[in-house]
């Protein structure tokens, strides 16, 4: 089932990569003004335009996620709304085949590669520069044509019955070093570690991220599915540490308690383990509902909003004013690498990469 995964992934965002040279794969501080949603439909078909004024979502979130938010913004307006949830990767795909018969308005993105690779196709419209300017400018396109909604940081998951931060490298090339053999966890199959390697790829160069999957593959790290079970098996003392998104442990500390014996490491130094990468929207050039589609984009951007990715999904508001879960260190204080987060869109580089050091088959 992986290998026919990832056979499928390998065409993700071909197009872009043949035509473009990175291949492919509250209150609010505006309107202040919620922009809704009727209920989500059932994983729908993208076929067809949906009902008469029905604003259409493509989202790499899932349900269980944004559903919530969904529910207020369709409470708030009355607006019509319909989602299709899916692979992110595979719904900019989809969008990409679809080409201008997609019935899509929206574009929601787990991660800022896909956007980057919609927007290298000119598949985006301009966002308001209203909308863009709630943001930090390393959190958004540098053409305007997408705005990220949350942060997520990667960290290093450690069980702090074994290890303390002193014990941690400074880097994240340290845990290629023999001592790590047997302790560490991945999901190389998740999108936000193939996000990584991207990112590793861009700051770093080819070569050494491929001397960095070697050296960790040579470890023996364990295979998960997800960060969620890294995040188990480091508190569960399989692992001594993992690789994984930082919102991930707070999730384990909200069913454990304060108890369960695993934290964050956050490098520093502009390391690529620091990464800091969004989830974020985009008005796609199809968008038939352009007014509803604003009204939405402006919503995900409000205090209200904000708030909700703060305090039930712990990731970053991205917006000032909204403060982060007060466990969790301010952005600003995350010492992350600089990058263009447009440019992450390599995912097929990445994952030819992924299969040829035989971290994936």
């Amino acid at each position: 089932m992986v290998r026919a995964r990832m056979k499928r992934l390998l065409f993700i965002l071909l197009p872009a990569l043949l035509l473009g040279a990175c291949g492919t794969p509250g209150g609010s501080a505006g309107s202040g003004q919620p922009a809704a949603a009727s209920p989500a439909a059932e994983d729908s078909p993208a076929t067809g335009q949906g009902s008469s004024g029905t604003l259409i979502v493509y989202s790499g979130r899932n349900e269980q996620l944004i559903g919530p938010l969904v529910e207020q913004f369709r409470s708030a307006t009355g607006i019509d709304l319909q989602v299709k949830y899916g692979d992110t990767a595979e719904l900019a795909q989809t969008i990409l085949d679809e080409g201008q018969h997609s019935p899509a308005d929206i574009f929601f993105a787990q991660d800022a590669g896909a956007l980057g690779a919609l927007q290298k196709e000119n598949r985006l419209q301009p966002l308001p520069e209203e909308f863009l300017q709630r943001v930090d400018a390393r959190f958004r396109s540098d053409t305007g044509h997408w705005v990220g909604v949350s942060g997520r940081a990667r960290v290093v998951v450690y069980n702090t019955k074994v290890l303390t931060e002193t014990d941690l490298p400074e880097t994240i090339f340290g845990f290629t070093d023999p001592q790590w053999k047997g302790r560490l966890g991945w999901a190389p199959t998740n999108g936000s570690f193939q996000s990584f390697v991207t990112a590793l790829r861009k700051l770093e160069g080819e070569e050494r991220a491929r001397e960095w999957l070697t050296g960790i593959q040579a470890n023996q790290p364990k295979v998960y599915p997800n960060n969620m079970a890294i995040v188990q098996a480091v508190g569960a003392g399989e692992i001594d540490a993992g690789f994984v998104n930082h919102y991930y442990l707070f999730r384990a500390l909200k069913e454990h308690g304060e108890a369960f014996p695993a934290r964050n490491y956050f490098l520093k130094n502009g390391d690529p383990g620091a990464l800091v990468n969004v989830a974020g929207v985009a008005l796609l050039d199809t968008a038939k509902h352009g007014d509803a589609a604003r009204r939405f984009i402006d919503f995900l951007l409000s205090r209200e909003a904000q708030q909700y990715f703060a305090d039930q999904t712990y990731e970053y508001p991205l917006i000032e004013g909204v403060q982060p879960n007060p466990l969790l260190p301010p952005l600003s204080e995350i010492q992350a690498p600089q990058i263009d987060l447009s440019d992450l869109d390599d995912l097929q580089g990445t994952l030819k990469l992924l299969q040829d050091t035989g971290v994936l088959p």
